[in-house]
């Protein structure tokens, strides 16, 4: 089941969704094969901190985050990856490694790479390790608004 207070707000917002169920995988390349969705439309959510706070990057699977793009076009050079240990406290509802891309229900930016808004819709773990939500791009886009970042990541 999808973690709850997700899964509350969409539907307080009368946002459509479906939920994928697949075999545990705990990598996005995995999750995208076990899932049968194309790496490039699976989105991950990767923790960062910027000045000390945490912040996501939302990106496709199948790439990685450029940490010395992202500081030079937000013009902060203490941006840095967030440790598991780190941020396993900050997604209570969620297993770790598993954080669905809404930082709004968590306080947090959202900076989106922007070839995942080319899909009519998004697809993302639902907080745990064998589910993914599936819903449409623009409600995702209303919802969150998300900084897009334009090859932030490779």
């Amino acid at each position: 089941m999808p973690m709850r207070k997700l899964r509350q707000y969409l539907d307080k917002h009368h946002v459509n969704y479906a939920t994928i169920t697949h075999s545990p995988a705990y990598t996005a390349q995995q999750i995208a094969a076990s899932a049968h969705v194309p790496g490039k439309h699976l989105a991950k959510t990767v923790i960062i901190t910027i000045d000390d706070r945490p912040a996501m990057v939302v990106l496709p699977a199948n790439c990685r985050v450029d940490l010395p793009w992202l500081r030079h076009h937000t013009g902060t050079e203490n941006i840095n990856l967030a440790s598991e240990q780190d941020f396993a406290s900050w997604f209570p509802d969620c297993e770790t490694g598993a954080m669905p891309p809404f930082g709004n229900l968590f306080g947090m930016d959202v900076y989106l790479d922007s070839r995942l808004t080319d899909n009519d819709d998004i697809v993302f773990n639902a907080g745990n390790h064998t589910e993914l939500l599936k819903m449409s791009y623009k409600d995702y886009s209303e919802l969150v608004q998300p900084i897009i970042m334009k090859s932030a990541m490779h």
